[in-house]
């Protein structure tokens, strides 16, 4: 087959808004007389998928249909933070298109499938941005690019071929327009990918027009198999295959982890070649399957027609009108961002990979992948809730097949792997809140088991938190934001447990929605990290920020997570000391210096104080003023996110555009209201944006806002009617939504009396007010000593303190378990060996402590008053995580967060040092403390020797351990190594070997791992 074009050229992006302002003219005439609107109106028109390629949005301008498996884009770049989806505005060249992207994350991966149309000389290097010529890479101009819902469009200027992209659910096709050249192609790169490594790959040429193969691959999902069917509309005169990118021009299949083809044509000017591609996660077979059932033919305008109707039925579902051109080009781009994950995830034939990467069949709903939990369940599932039941129910059903295939809900499932990217069991909420909105259509019973076995697994500082109702700082990174997260969660299996009738269930876990309170600390009236003994974290600073693994906060700091309590508000409010003064911190919040301390921290952004738009913890923050009795606060604070954080640029989002959720905000807010708690039935109302809002409701109704006197100056709410009557309350709930009604809001310049009372406002407690919930007997921290020191030279002085006022202590010192029989602690404990001390708090109306278990060592070290002992290493350390070879023997350990400035960390190699202890002395043992955090790259040793000497030159080893790399992550820890070691030396020599390149199954397989060390403890 041979199309040719007329050369009509490319379409200006930036001009075409002109041309989106004709449409939208002629659109509102055909509305006005008389057309539906669903008819009539070009929703897609309004869509800039530009809008979060720049900035730190990380989305992609390629097309794809809601809910789409395939995201046919183009990719600009494949490492670093800014193109975790392939692509960012700052480019002006393009490596290829390939078939599969993700929007808006803060991680890498896909890119699967590339191809390339060129002209000239073969190349199988793609060259680079700073040496495009290098390889197939091309240049290109912005000007001449074109996006929309379901299509995009550049020239390649290098080549100049015109390309457009469209697709179906499971295929993408692509129409090049080639000038006229005896040396035309297409590259068909396997090894190419965003952030991954290729596993294996296999090409088949099966004629002149198809071709399929597979390619696996290892990157943020640890095993991803994608096999593809690709047909075209020319045969091609030649092909050849590389292998190591060298061509081997009789061969018709090839398998290795670097694959590639070429498809040789004679083109006439302007001739049209297309190519259809198909994907599956099951085989080659299905991919041809899912060609045959969507895209049969090659007629390109066809497909894209039908795309662009897909879109703008989905669009349709909100209506909006009124506002600036800007504000519904911001809207209908958060719409359209709202609906491209999850994807679905079977073939035509119902037939998917699974989580246990076996083959299985949907047969009860259509499965779907990619589920970025610690974002969305906020605010886009509870939107899903309201457009979208059929499909969300479809996502839990999804979320149950993972379940069933892995004993697991999903945290952060990609491409039916689970990477455990972020913190929480956050599919808890998104199931709680369908089956108590009454439109999950799956097993209830069997919903609730999966999230209880969620809850009552031990990982992720689990076991803890069960048994201390707070998860230590020391025992766990992130410790305050999983206690209040794990609250959250706990509260939405609470109230399924009351549904389902199970009482007990429902007891126990409202009062563990409750431990959020035991990380509120009173004094600073902040959410503070403390330890196991109860004792508030020394060094804390409310605005210092940490990372995903590390510190006590995840992606934030404490101002991000101390209004976090969305089941608990009113408990909230009053730890804070009721409403007043927890405006006042609110204001505070807002009131700070908008900074972030962490130059690692790129997700905190959009800031307005210590408010962080650009990251999910505070996206709930500004509604909870409506609890306070201040919901004029909200209003304006809304407006001002609103207008300074959303725009219609490409860097139009404050941060990861977070597949949906950054969008999912907006949605809501700009119509006016906002779900506070997810799992709730009351939605609360802000400052809406536009004129009137229509949401055409799945049963059928419509739900429509209005509101008179809006503007950018006038957005605070005079007064309001809910279907006709006054209205005065401060939420609305979810039942009033979906049946249907007309509200509206009467709009002011100035702050008004509406909803300032008490009766008005919304109210959200872990517990009914008439639950009867027996609260257990208050549990005693442990002792704890009063220095920080576990080792000594001489001798040592133990003070024995407890955070519960006047219990009573009873210890021991021979490795007896104390009770009220043991010694009673009255006045410090001295002590000149190596001793283990055990102590117990005891005291009428708690239930006794945990018994404190302490090794004390009597060590050879040297805080830097002494000459020796002297530590030597030629081990070559970088300028990060080198606090100088001599903290290794100081005296002094480390923290759980490996950035405290304590860890020596060495990548790469092993670490080998000599320790001269002056002269000759008899050493008993030798304890090493190995920072655990395998997402941070940093795994336990591999193996460790340690070696005597009496004249540092002749060494025989005294002992040698060796360990197993890990198989899977590890709990994020201080690993611990001791060791006998009975002898007498001066020197002692310590070999650790670390575990190498990462293993394959994680996400950075190849790559050098980390060893993290502090302290080495030389016991006498």
């Amino acid at each position: 087959m041979i199309i040719r074009r007329d050369n009509m050229g490319m379409i200006n992006r930036y001009k075409s808004n002109y041309f989106n302002s004709i449409i939208a003219a002629v659109s509102f005439i055909l509305f006005f007389a008389g057309c539906s609107p669903k008819e009539a109106y070009d929703y897609s028109k309004y869509v800039d998928p530009f809008i979060g390629t720049g900035g730190h949005g990380h989305t992609f301008p390629g097309a794809t249909l809601p809910f789409g498996l395939v995201q046919l884009s183009p990719d600009t770049g494949v490492e670093g933070w800014d193109w975790c989806s392939g692509y960012h505005e700052s480019d002006s060249s393009i490596i290829g298109f390939s078939h599969t992207h993700l929007s808006g994350t803060g991680g890498a991966d896909y890119g699967d499938i590339l191809l390339m149309p060129a002209v000239g000389q073969v190349k199988y290097l793609p060259g680079t941005k700073g040496g495009p010529d290098a390889g197939y890479r091309s240049r290109f101009n912005k000007k001449n690019e074109k996006a929309s819902p379901g299509y995009y469009a550049v020239h390649l200027d290098d080549y100049k071929v015109d390309v457009e992209l469209t697709a179906t659910l499971r295929t993408g096709i692509h129409q090049y327009t080639f000038p006229q050249s005896d040396q035309s192609h297409i590259i068909l790169d396997l090894k190419h990918g965003i952030s991954d490594n290729v596993r294996d790959s296999e090409l088949k040429i099966i004629s002149d027009t198809k071709v399929e193969g597979y390619r696996f691959s290892q990157g943020w999902a640890n095993d991803q198999r994608v096999y593809f069917a690709i047909e075209f509309s020319k045969p091609f005169s030649q092909s050849e295959i590389a292998i190591d990118d060298v061509a081997t021009t009789n061969s018709k299949q090839a398998k290795g982890k670097n694959i590639k083809g070429a498809f040789f044509y004679k083109t006439s000017d302007q001739e049209v070649i297309l190519v259809k591609v198909a994907l599956s996660s099951v085989s080659s077979e299905n991919a041809w399957e899912n060609m045959k059932a969507e895209n049969k033919g090659f007629d390109f305008e066809k497909t894209h027609s039908k795309a662009r109707k897909q879109w703008n039925k989905e669009l349709a579902k909100i209506e909006v009108e009124g506002g600036t051109k800007k504000d519904r080009i911001v809207f209908y781009s958060a719409m359209y961002h709202t609906k491209i994950h999850p994807n679905i995830f079977q073939d035509v034939n119902g037939e998917y990979r699974g989580m246990d990467m076996k083959v299985h069949a949907a047969k009860s709903h259509t499965n779907y992948s990619l589920y970025s939990l610690w974002d969305t369940f906020r605010a886009l599932h509870p939107l899903y809730s309201i457009t979208d039941t059929k499909t969300n129910d479809d996502f839990i059903k999804s979320m149950m097949a993972k379940y069933e295939e892995s004993g697991k809900l999903p945290v952060w499932e990609l491409w039916s792997n689970e990477t455990n990217t972020m913190i929480g069991y956050h599919s808890v909420p998104v199931i709680s809140d369908a089956i108590l909105k009454n439109y999950y259509t799956g097993n209830e019973e069997e919903a609730y088991k999966a999230m209880v076995n969620s809850a009552m697994s031990d990982g992720q500082g689990l076991k803890d938190y069960k048994h201390m109702n707070y998860i230590p700082r020391e025992k766990e990174a992130n410790s305050v934001s999983k206690t209040v997260e794990y609250a959250f969660d706990d509260y939405a299996i609470a109230q399924v447990a009351q549904k389902l009738g199970k009482e007990e269930d429902y007891k126990h876990f409202t009062l563990r929605s409750l431990n959020y309170q035991n990380v509120f600390d009173p004094e600073t009236r902040f959410m503070r990290g403390r330890d196991e003994n109860g004792v508030w974290n020394p060094d804390f600073d409310p605005m210092s920020i940490s990372l995903f693994g590390s510190g006590d906060f995840t992606e934030g700091n404490s101002w991000h997570y101390s209004f976090f309590a969305p089941h608990d508000i009113n408990g909230l409010i009053e730890l804070y000391g009721g409403n007043e003064a927890f405006v006042a911190k609110l204001d505070e919040m807002f009131e700070q210096d908008a900074i972030n301390d962490n130059d690692h921290a790129h997700d905190v952004t959009g800031l307005i104080g210590q408010y962080a738009q650009g990251n999910e913890p505070s996206h709930h923050v500004i509604y909870a003023y409506n609890f306070a009795l201040r919901p004029d606060r909200a209003q304006e604070l809304i407006r001002q996110v609103i207008d300074e954080m959303y725009s219609a640029n490409p860097d139009g989002y404050s941060g990861n555009e977070d597949t949906g959720q950054m969008s999912a905000w907006y949605v809501f807010s700009s119509m006016g209201f906002y779900p506070i708690n997810p799992v709730s039935d009351q939605f609360i109302i802000g400052s809406p944006l536009f004129d009137k809002v229509t949401i055409n409701l799945e049963n059928g109704k419509t739900f429509v806002i209005e509101t008179q006197n809006n503007s950018d100056k006038s957005y605070y709410i005079k007064s309001a009617t809910l279907n006709g009557k006054p209205y005065n309350k401060t939420f609305i709930k979810y039942a009033d939504i979906m049946e249907g009604g007309h509200m509206s809001f009467e709009m002011s310049t100035e702050s008004q009396a509406w909803g300032q009372s008490a009766d008005k406002a919304p109210l959200e407690i872990a517990a009914d007010e008439d639950d009867v919930i027996d609260f257990p007997a208050p549990k005693a921290f442990m002792p704890y000593p009063g220095t920080s020191s576990r080792v000594f030279h001489r001798k040592l002085d133990i003070e024995l303190l407890s955070e519960t006022p006047d219990v009573t202590i009873y210890y021991t010192l021979n490795g007896d378990e104390p009770s009220t029989t043991s010694f009673t602690y009255t006045k410090p404990i001295t002590i000149n060996k190596s001793t283990v001390l055990k102590a117990i708090s005891i005291k009428k109306g708690f239930d006794n402590s945990d018994i404190k278990t302490i090794k004390f060592r009597k060590a050879i070290f040297n805080t830097g008053n002494s000459e020796y002992p002297v530590i030597n290493s030629n081990v070559k350390l970088g300028k990060s995580y080198n606090p100088g070879i001599s903290s290794l023997i100081d005296g002094r350990l480390g923290s759980n967060n490996y950035r405290d400035g304590r860890w020596t960390g060495v990548q790469g190699q092993a670490f080998m040092a000599t320790i001269n202890l002056g002269r000759k002395k008899a050493i008993t043992g030798v304890t090493m403390n190995f920072m655990q955090n395998t997402g941070s790259w940093i795994f336990p040793p591999k193996s460790i020797k340690i070696l005597g000497s009496l004249d540092g030159k002749t060494f025989k080893e005294i002992t040698k351990e060796s360990y197993a790399v890990p198989t899977e992550h590890l709990d994020i820890l201080i690993n611990t190594k001791s060791f006998k070691t009975e002898a007498k030396v001066q020197y002692l020599k310590v070999i650790i070997e670390g575990a190498g390149e990462l293993p394959s199954w994680h996400s950075g397989a190849g790559r050098p791992s980390y060893i993290f060390i502090d302290e080495i403890t030389i016991e006498q």
